[in-house]
């Protein structure tokens, strides 16, 4: 496992969260922004057409593949950004518990977003990430 990013979880905050509330990254390292991850196929076409944990999943594999064309993997990840275009709560905890799956041990620190819209066709789910890569 990397340690470019080190979590933290405050003694003083609600400890029943799913994620670390900072993160830190080394001086050393070079921060990696990355732009969102879509739900969309090697053609361009919306993966998961009305499933949030399929365009999830779609989004993460994604998101994996950038990372690693950066040189860095999930567990580089010092900040995490997940939309979800639904007002319905249930939507949001589905998208957000594949991520927190996907991401174990690295509960990196995020934002949960319920948006009106996404960019692509049928699009439900986007994930932005900020990663740390020495």
């Amino acid at each position: 496992m990397a340690d470019n990013a080190q979590l933290i979880r405050s003694r003083e905050l609600y400890g029943g969260v799913p994620y670390a509330y900072a993160a830190t990254a080394p001086a050393d390292a070079r921060l990696v922004h990355l732009a969102g991850a879509c739900p969309l196929n090697a053609d361009g076409s919306t993966a998961a057409v009305g499933d949030y944990e399929g365009q999830t999943l779609t989004c993460l594999e994604n998101l994996r593949i950038a990372l690693g064309d950066a040189g860095a993997e999930l567990t580089d990840v010092v900040f995490l950004r997940v939309l979800v275009a639904s007002n319905r709560q249930q939507d949001l905890s589905a998208a957000w518990a594949t991520v927190r799956t996907a991401f174990g041990d690295h509960d990196a620190p995020g934002t949960l977003f319920g948006v009106t819209v996404l960019g692509w066709p049928d699009q439900l789910v986007e994930i932005e990430a900020i990663a740390a890569v020495r």
